[in-house]
């Protein structure tokens, strides 16, 4: 290789080297400041709205009050206008 031709290959492949210097040395420093935790999400807002089951086709006071975690007696008192022998399907039942 002549003198020109090693001047010009280290003209070329200097640049190359030095971006890929740079970019292992960037890569070292993030995966350094990177840490394992992710940002955990905000708890669920708690709503003033009571909570409620829409009654579906076959359901009854006491199935829904088996899935709430609750008593009929206290789905009774707080839905004092549903009639627990026609539970209409798409209506909601408050539960809490």
């Amino acid at each position: 290789m002549s003198t020109d031709a090693r001047r010009t290959a280290a003209r070329i492949a200097a640049p190359a080297v030095f971006l890929l210097a740079v970019t292992v040395a960037v890569v070292l420093v993030r995966t350094g400041l990177q840490t394992d935790e992710r940002p955990q999400a905000p708890p669920p807002a708690v709503t003033a709205a009571p909570e409620t089951v829409v009654v579906r086709k076959g359901d009854t006071l006491e199935s829904i009050a088996a899935a709430a975690g609750t008593t009929v007696e206290a789905l009774r008192r707080l839905n004092p206008a549903v009639d627990p022998v026609q539970l209409t399907p798409g209506r909601r039942v408050r539960v809490r």
